[in-house]
């Protein structure tokens, strides 16, 4: 990769960062990468906002594989000390709201689209730059993919320090509601829905699903808001509590909820099951691709749009998942320059 074709990688992350994105916000983002694209010869295909084009001599009778990562960000938090839509290069450094949840893996990943469309490769390429990822929408990955054509592989670019996530944790978020029956807190009356809670509450903090996943571990359940009562002289008549439950690929969201329900006595009501753990297997050619270059397969505990694709994928990208979601969100410039000849080596060539 020569220093022209770096920089100019840098300088499309900087004129993002400085269009803000926020999700479902993400349509002057979206109008500046497809103008970007058409300029530089490339149809263009898109659905709300998300943005996607396809490799030259697009062929149905190839295996295709799909690089992806996300426009969208998070809103900044009040902790911010530099400006969250100003694209600040220090020391190596390039600060930004998304710069690096995922900025630095779309202009990567685009960049090496654009790279491998050059050359002749046993398998088709589509490059997606989606929406609403940070929130799950409906309007991302989830409403576009039937519009692409038939998927064998996808590369979702999230920093994950360029090591490749062969798993990550799915999500449930259960609504769990316990009843009582309202009374005068000074007589001996009514149903207090509080203590009606308080076994449930101590079996999602005490239960343990039997299966393990060698990468993700065990299935995880954290009791994360309780609500309950009116005032102080009111026995409370309800109590709202809502659980947040991290699946292992053992697991679908559905079962998990099954065996729930089976153990406590509060209503229980899932927000969806849709966000399923995914996992791929190590025999899988780019796995082994990769591992062979040393680099080593984990399991994420964090969520990106992989939950929503039904074909084999796998997480990888430049920066740091610690890093996003901060005040002064930064990805190191090194990493962009390290990631995009990396994602070319192990996609160059592949056999799928």
């Amino acid at each position: 990769m020569d220093k022209t074709t770096f920089l100019e990688s840098v300088n499309l992350l900087k004129s993002l960062i400085e269009i803000p994105s926020i999700s479902t916000e993400e349509e002057a983002a979206a109008n500046f990468l497809q103008q970007y694209l058409e300029n530089v010869g490339i149809e263009v295909g898109r659905k709300g906002n998300n943005i996607w084009c396809l490799s030259p001599n697009f062929s149905l009778d190839k295996n295709t594989i799909l690089l992806n990562s996300h426009i969208d960000t998070v809103k900044p938090t009040s902790q911010w000390m530099k400006s969250p839509f100003k694209a600040l290069e220090v020391n190596g450094k390039l600060y930004g709201l998304g710069s690096n949840d995922a900025g630095a893996s779309l202009v990567s990943l685009l960049r090496v689209f654009l790279d491998l469309c050059k050359t002749t490769q046993n398998y088709n390429l589509v490059f997606l730059a989606s929406c609403e990822e940070e929130i799950s929408g409906v309007g991302g990955v989830a409403d576009v993919l039937n519009c692409l054509p038939p998927i064998s592989f996808a590369l979702v670019g999230e920093p994950t320090e360029m090591q490749p996530a062969i798993a990550e944790r799915g999500l449930m978020v259960l609504d769990v509601i316990a009843k009582g029956k309202a009374g005068h807190a000074a007589r001996e009356e009514g149903i207090n829905a509080i203590y009606e809670a308080v076994d449930d509450i101590i079996w999602f903090r005490d239960y343990r699903f039997e299966k393990k996943s060698p990468v993700l571990g065990p299935v995880k359940m954290t009791m994360t808001v309780i609500q309950a009562g009116t005032q102080h002289n009111v026995i409370p008549d309800r109590c709202a509590m809502t659980v947040d439950v991290r699946s292992n690929e053992l697991y679908s969201n559905r079962e998990l909820f099954e065996e729930i329900k089976i153990h406590v006595k509060s209503e229980v009501v899932p927000h969806s099951f849709r966000l399923n753990s995914s996992f791929i297997d190590l025999n899988h050619p780019f796995v082994k691709r990769a591992m062979k270059l040393d680099l080593k397969p984990f399991g994420s505990p964090t969520l990106s749009d992989q939950a929503l694709m039904p074909f084999p994928s796998l997480k990888m990208g430049p920066g740091k998942s610690s890093r996003s979601h901060t005040a002064d969100e930064f990805v190191m410039l090194k990493e962009i320059e390290k990631a995009i000849p990396l994602y070319y080596h192990l996609l160059d060539g592949l056999e799928l």
